[in-house]
């Protein structure tokens, strides 16, 4: 009997897995902001960690129900052993299809490709805006906000400054940066809200507990996955990501692209919730 019982767990855990680990779903934020958005709120899809993803599919119809204001993707769209690259250039053709208004920055995956260069000008003959430790504004609906992205090799060191220079630190600005550690050399800065990726969110989650390891972390990772308050008025929120790296396996962790919800509402940057659908 215990042997059925053990063979039965060891089926469900591989169907559980292959399902975690292929059929991606929505993970919706909502947060809210004391500054100026656009009278409906601010819509923003972020994908990251996609790996050279092979469902594109799935996600791109997720994506056509949602009408997202802004698209951004915080790195490691292809894997460091990616050879080619149509499966990710052809998802982010169609990504263009739905909105034009789709940011990118590249992740330690692109930096270890050895083609980062003439990847991010694939990325720019498509029309995906590659920010490099730059910054730009954007009008949505009647209202403008602030999007700025650093390189990932400059998240440690340097390069916010030049990063965040000139912003009008009165409109609501988003930070886009592969790696969350950048949080912890940098505690008080102009950004209401820092997209981040890279860790996966473990990968793999033990209930309860959560994400025993994450890349550059190590045991028990800090910033792991979710939304965390960094210093005076910044929010992180790290997305666990689509694909996978090492293992192609994910468990208590599934793949997924995020909604953003951010409300013109209330007094403070605290975010109200997080819902999984």
């Amino acid at each position: 009997m215990f042997i059925k019982i053990l063979g039965a767990l060891i089926i469900l855990t591989i169907i559980d897995i292959y399902f975690e680990t292929n059929f991606t779903k929505i993970n919706r934020v909502r947060l809210k902001t004391k500054k100026q958005l656009p009278e409906q709120g601010l819509k923003i899809v972020q994908i990251t960690d996609y790996h050279n993803f092979k469902h594109n599919k799935r996600i791109l119809k997720l994506i056509s129900h949602i009408k997202p204001d802004i698209i951004v993707i915080t790195g490691d769209l292809i894997d460091k052993r990616t050879k080619d690259y149509s499966n990710v250039y052809n998802f982010v053709e169609l990504l263009i299809t739905f909105n034009k208004n789709v940011y990118y920055v590249p992740g330690n995956h692109e930096l270890k490709s050895g083609n980062m260069d003439s990847f991010l000008e694939e990325l720019e003959r498509r029309r995906v805006k590659v920010l490099l430790n730059n910054n730009e504004s954007l009008i949505i609906g009647n209202k403008k906000i602030n999007i700025c992205g650093i390189d990932y090799s400059s998240s440690k060191k340097g390069n916010l400054e030049k990063t965040v220079s000139n912003i009008n630190e009165d409109l609501y600005t988003i930070l886009l940066c592969h790696k969350p550690d950048i949080v912890k050399h940098y505690k008080n800065m102009p950004c209401d809200l820092i997209l981040c990726g890279h860790t996966h969110g473990g990968q793999i989650r033990i209930p309860i507990i959560g994400a025993l390891i994450a890349p550059d972390q190590g045991f028990k990772p800090k910033y792991n996955k979710g939304i965390y308050e960094i210093g005076e008025k910044s929010l992180l929120y790290i997305d666990s990501g689509v694909g996978t790296t090492r293992l192609p396996i994910r468990l208590c962790n599934r793949s997924q692209i995020s909604l953003i919800d951010i409300e013109n509402k209330g007094d403070t940057n605290d975010y109200r919730k997080q819902l999984d659908f």
